[in-house]
């Protein structure tokens, strides 16, 4: 009896902990897109290079870019579908094609130059900078790194009133305030968020 009294005690110390710490204004930083997380999933586009390669049959291997209609042509199958597919699925449907000339083939997609990414997955700055940008994201970006690439802010800048863009996984964009004064000139990097592909940074003017 004493020691189910302990368990229960010690239950509701949990619960009470995890009541205060879940309360008040979340000042936590924008959720991380969805999309960016996927690093491993990538979705082939337009003008990505393709290597296929048939297992046995080095007469049927083929370095091919994804055309603009989104379709690659490969020896003896024709054309197969690639925008917008990962390199395995276009591996099965090459796969599935080859069954009818080839038996039992094996094929393996390599993605071998990705040319597509830098159109797809940008982030913009715009507004009260001196040379509004739209510039390919990479891996550690923050807002910082952004505005600078547009030229840092121009003399009319709010830059305290920031904002940025943001996509989130429901389709919905929502905003968040970037305190850019504060990074520049005090070195406060609680707002200096990371990236992510598709961000719109936007540095509102003045108000005289």
């Amino acid at each position: 009896m004493r020691r189910c009294t302990q368990v229960l005690a010690l239950l509701v110390v949990l619960l009470l902990s995890a009541c205060a710490t879940g309360g008040g204004t979340s000042s936590a930083p924008p959720p991380v897109n969805p999309e960016a997380q996927a690093v491993n999933v990538y979705h082939i586009g337009v003008d990505d290079i393709l290597e296929v390669s048939v297992w046995h049959n080095p007469d049927l291997n083929a370095k091919v870019p994804v055309r603009p209609d989104g379709m690659i042509s490969v020896p003896l199958v024709g054309d197969i579908p690639a925008g917008g597919k990962t390199p395995e699925e276009v591996a099965s449907a090459i796969t599935e094609k080859l069954k009818t000339y080839v038996r039992d083939p094996q094929v393996a997609v390599i993605l071998t130059e990705l040319r597509s990414h830098e159109y797809l997955s940008r982030v913009r700055v715009t507004g009260a900078v001196r040379q509004p940008i739209s510039v390919p994201y990479r891996q550690g970006m923050t807002m910082l790194d952004a505005v600078l690439a547009a030229g840092g802010t121009t003399d009319f800048a709010a830059a305290d009133r920031t904002e940025l863009y943001r996509k989130e996984g429901d389709g919905a964009t929502k905003s968040y305030a970037v305190r850019l004064d504060r990074i520049l000139q005090k070195g406060d990097l609680a707002t200096n968020y990371p990236a992510q592909p598709g961000d719109v940074i936007t540095v509102p003017e003045r108000v005289f």
